[in-house]
């Protein structure tokens, strides 16, 4: 098989959950499809040296994904401002079915930091461990616990103030 095929085939079977982990992290149907074509096409020049030989690629590719993404935020000109779709108020619902809601969750999860939505999304959408979220994101695996607690604190914070605001 070739190194195009082998690119080829992989793409071809990972492409949605690739794309889905993206739109996570960028929140953006848009910007999550501009992120995942930046990062394969960045990768397929390595493929067959790099991508290929690792015991995970699609573990590497979605480390490559997360990377691009936390190292675009970085930079003033490549910022955006995403706006997040805001819920309804809420009325008469527990904390446990707020935060169980598809869609409060949804707006929990893009208010906070890039870096903490990214340690987020690997650690509980793609189940990876502390060591290879750390890699990921350039840190160590202490900051990703950091950033996880954090990021799980402020959600349940913003949760329990949607459910103060609903019962006004």
């Amino acid at each position: 098989m070739t190194d195009a095929m082998s690119f080829a085939d992989f793409v071809a079977e990972h492409s949605r959950s690739l794309f889905g982990t993206a739109y996570l992290l960028t929140g953006n149907r848009d910007d999550a499809e501009e992120l995942l074509q930046d990062t394969l096409a960045r990768l397929f020049p390595k493929w067959a040296a790099t991508v290929a030989r690792a015991d995970a690629p699609v573990a590497y590719v979605r480390r490559s994904l997360a990377n691009r993404f936390v190292s675009g935020t970085r930079s003033p000109a490549h910022r955006t401002h995403v706006m997040w779709e805001l819920p309804d108020a809420v009325a008469d619902v527990d904390v446990a079915g707020a935060v169980t809601s598809r869609r409060l969750l949804w707006q929990l999860l893009g208010e906070v930091s890039e870096r903490q939505r990214t340690a987020l999304v690997l650690r509980y959408f793609h189940d990876q461990s502390d060591d290879d979220i750390a890699q990921a994101l350039g840190c160590r695996e202490v900051t990703v616990r950091s950033l996880t607690s954090r990021g799980v604190t402020a959600m349940r914070q913003r949760a329990m103030c949607a459910e103060r605001e609903g019962e006004r």
